[in-house]
């Protein structure tokens, strides 16, 4: 079976996208995702999105790392909203849900905005810290981030006993100014540095920042530039988190599967 597809990339983190409304993919035997993704014998991507319909939402998206894992992607879901753009489903605004529930989105040209799910709370580790964004993100602040070795302490700390049997990603930060951070990620599921990461970034400004009220965030990763903001909920905890940044088509074309 042929099927066509395409590439986006949101910062760097890049995904092979599916129009599978029909539903013709199969999904219980994901050994195919793998193959796809794979840089030198499939169409190389850090994960594979499928677009389908959902009676209760403007669409439904599918998410798998490379190594056919599934969790939340932040940076696939601005990707995926984009595509959704590009097929016709959504014009401005969307509803959609992904694996960690029902998501909002904001789209202007290449720019996403795309609300993420609240967060109830920031665990410190040993001076590091840890926070769920849909996926699991294990934060520490470093200096030197250029020079850091993030695949080797990213590998540590992933396959850490304290994190498993999941596993978790691992951000390093640097602070550049009270609005501004440099973020490099270890992605679990994709098993290196990737370019950028969208829950990682998110969960990252909320440590940094999670002393204030309200604050938007501008993030440089090494492949482009992000924004977050948020505000803190009543109580405990942090609501209106807001994943911002660009989506790109990148190419199209049509494979065997």
């Amino acid at each position: 079976m042929n099927i066509s597809f395409y590439k986006y990339q949101g910062t760097g983190n890049d995904f092979v996208m599916i129009d599978d409304r029909d539903e013709v993919l199969d999904l219980s035997d994901i050994s195919w995702v793998k193959r796809l993704c794979d840089r030198k014998f499939g169409i190389g991507a850090d994960g594979l999105i499928a677009i389908r319909n959902h009676k209760d939402y403007d669409f439904e998206m599918v998410y798998f790392n490379s190594d056919g894992s599934q969790s939340m992607c932040g940076n696939g879901a601005r990707c995926a909203v984009a595509f959704a753009g590009q097929l016709g489903i959504v014009s401005e605004k969307t509803k959609f849900l992904a694996i960690d529930g029902p998501h909002e989105a904001l789209l202007s040209d290449s720019i996403v905005e795309l609300k993420m799910g609240d967060v109830s709370s920031i665990d410190v580790l040993e001076g590091d810290f840890f926070v769920n964004t849909g996926s699991p993100h294990h934060i520490r602040m470093v200096e030197e981030i250029d020079s850091y070795p993030v695949f080797e302490q990213g590998k540590e700390v992933r396959y850490s006993e304290q994190y498993q049997p999941a596993g978790t990603n691992v951000n390093f930060i640097q602070k550049q100014s009270e609005e501004r951070i440099f973020v490099r990620t270890y992605e679990r599921g994709v098993e290196n540095e990737t370019l950028s990461c969208g829950t990682g970034v998110t969960a990252a400004a909320l440590a940094f920042a999670a002393d204030r009220e309200a604050a938007t965030i501008q993030i440089q990763t090494l492949g482009g530039e992000l924004a977050v903001r948020f505000e803190k909920a009543p109580g405990v905890g942090y609501q209106n988190i807001w994943l911002i940044g660009p989506a790109e088509r990148v190419f199209s074309g049509e494979i065997k599967l």
